[in-house]
């Protein structure tokens, strides 16, 4: 699914509306129609709601919203606020249309005067902004976010730019806890500066004309279930453990072969025919025991891996719980100067690979990097806003020809050629030691199996979230474990197996 900016989402707009055709006022109708049947389905007639309208095209929708639900015998108070620009021509149509109902001035009196049974409805602004909220808009978001009350957005939170804001102060942008957004996700939303103020965003599919949606050209993608079974490759009748590849991991050091232990296991379950671990000799009979299933290259080294990379391997994840000595830092010198594997590099792998910069020259194109937030900044240096942290993930992935996840929540996915994926499964309990190991092992595993390396970590992030999220409908999310990661794997892989998505 793409990501658009604004000035993409108005010309889609105007494409729907000369193509179809449509007239703008019916569009907006299908849009608030759209909102409607998401509140149907969640709330009953007894939930009354309180609907605060800007008079731009936002409160269009808004006003458009209102007269739905009261048709549905909803409870409805509809707040109007005049903002500076005047009214919009298709919000004076819908102001018409509701005729001789009640419409209440939106003061800061008038909002902290909502009955606290309400729902509210944020209509005041849409993606048209291009300017911080101020004066009486900013003091009334303000008194907004200050409530008790629940609060559904329209689009977007009022007050929040649809890409960057890092000059966009937070007490001008309305605190939602659900965002009812129109055919694609807002690049804000998945962005850490602000995305917080989205809440859950939900996509609801308004018929934007798909010929536009199809060719329009961004470097931005959302990752959802059916791009992941486009890329899933089921097994064949006659696969053997031959066909679904061999897997080296390097991995584990005195006391982190839990970490080693993960990726071998995520290995497996992605799927990888075979599967051998490289790892010093206080590890051997640890992984023999715990992992059978796996083979064992024992390392000259008896708690860190040292020595020399004298093997030809032609898939490799290395790094989880390796440590950053100086025997191991030299073992990754021979490696990165002798292996043209097919490679996925993780953890203290990238940490070493940061204190060595030259040798990222000479690692083969489409190896993957793995890095969380802080070793990302290691491998490129520090950043002020999300938006330069984006330019240089992308100009890092192209400059190095490399994939390079940056984890987090919606893991970004950047590719040689400038576009990037972002994550639409996984949640907070993922925030915990040994998830990052359990990806590292997943996409080794379908890399390994025979995927390409681009298909391997865009389907391997969405299956990390995936197996999360499922784990989640049982355990609480402070308390999953990575290992609960791993145990997640079969529902993702039988669930996009299934004809349905």
């Amino acid at each position: 699914m793409k990501i658009l900016n604004t000035a993409q989402i108005r010309e889609a707009d105007r494409h729907t509306i000369a193509k179809e055709p449509i007239t703008s006022i019916a569009l907006m109708e299908r849009a608030a129609l759209a909102c409607m049947n998401w509140i149907v389905e969640r709330y009953d007639p007894t939930q009354a709601f309180s609907l605060l309208c800007g008079t731009g095209n936002n409160g269009g929708d808004g006003l458009a919203l209102y007269r739905l639900l009261t048709q549905k015998k909803y409870n409805c108070v509809l707040y109007e606020f005049e903002l500076g620009s005047g009214s919009s021509k298709d919000y004076a149509e819908n102001r018409k249309r509701i005729q001789d109902e009640k419409i209440i001035k939106l003061t800061c009196p008038a909002l902290t005067n909502i009955p606290k049974n309400h729902i509210i409805i944020d209509a005041l602004l849409g993606t048209g902004l291009n300017r911080t909220a101020g004066g009486n808009l900013k003091e009334m978001i303000e008194k907004l976010n200050a409530l008790p009350h629940q609060i559904i957005s329209i689009d977007v939170p009022s007050g929040l730019f649809t890409e960057f804001n890092s000059e966009n102060p937070a007490e001008g942008i309305v605190q939602a806890h659900h965002t009812l957004s129109f055919q694609c996700p807002k690049l804000a939303f998945l962005l850490p500066e602000m995305g917080n103020k989205v809440g859950e965003f939900h996509l609801l599919d308004i018929g934007l004309y798909p010929p536009f949606l199809e060719e329009v050209a961004t470097p931005f993608h959302y990752l959802t279930a059916k791009k992941a079974k486009e890329l899933y490759r089921p097994s064949k009748k006659f696969d053997h453990k031959g066909t679904h590849g061999h897997l080296l991991l390097i991995a584990g050091s005195k006391g982190k072969m839990g970490a080693a232990f993960l990726a071998a296991k995520a290995a497996l379950r992605a799927g990888s025919g075979k599967l051998s671990v490289l790892t010093p000799q206080c590890g051997v009979d640890i992984l023999q025991n715990s992992l059978p299933e796996a083979m064992i290259e024992a390392n000259s080294g008896k708690y860190f891996i040292s020595g020399y990379y004298d093997y030809n391997y032609m898939t490799v994840s290395l790094g989880p719980g390796m440590g950053i000595t100086p025997e191991t830092e030299g073992f990754l010198n021979s490696f990165f100067e002798k292996s043209k594997a097919q490679m996925i590099i993780d953890a203290d792998a990238i940490n070493v690979l940061a204190m060595h910069k030259k040798w990222m020259d000479v690692l083969p194109k489409n190896s993957i990097l793995t890095p969380h937030p802080k070793e990302f900044e290691r491998l490129i240096g520090p950043w002020k806003t999300d938006q330069q942290k984006l330019e240089r993930l992308t100009h890092f992935a192209q400059k190095h020809e490399f994939i390079c996840i940056l984890k987090g929540a919606h893991t970004a996915i950047a590719l040689p050629d400038g576009t990037v994926w972002f994550n639409s499964t996984g949640n907070p309990g993922m925030a915990t030691a040994g998830s990052g190991d359990v990806l590292t092992g997943i996409v080794g595993g379908l890399l390994a199996r025979g995927y390409s390396p681009e298909s391997a970590a865009i389907l391997g992030v969405y299956a990390h979230g995936k197996a999360a999220d499922d784990q989640t409908k049982t355990l609480a999310p402070p308390f999953l474990l990575a290992s609960d990661l791993i145990e997640g794997l079969n529902t993702v892989w039988r669930d996009l197996e299934k004809n349905d998505l």
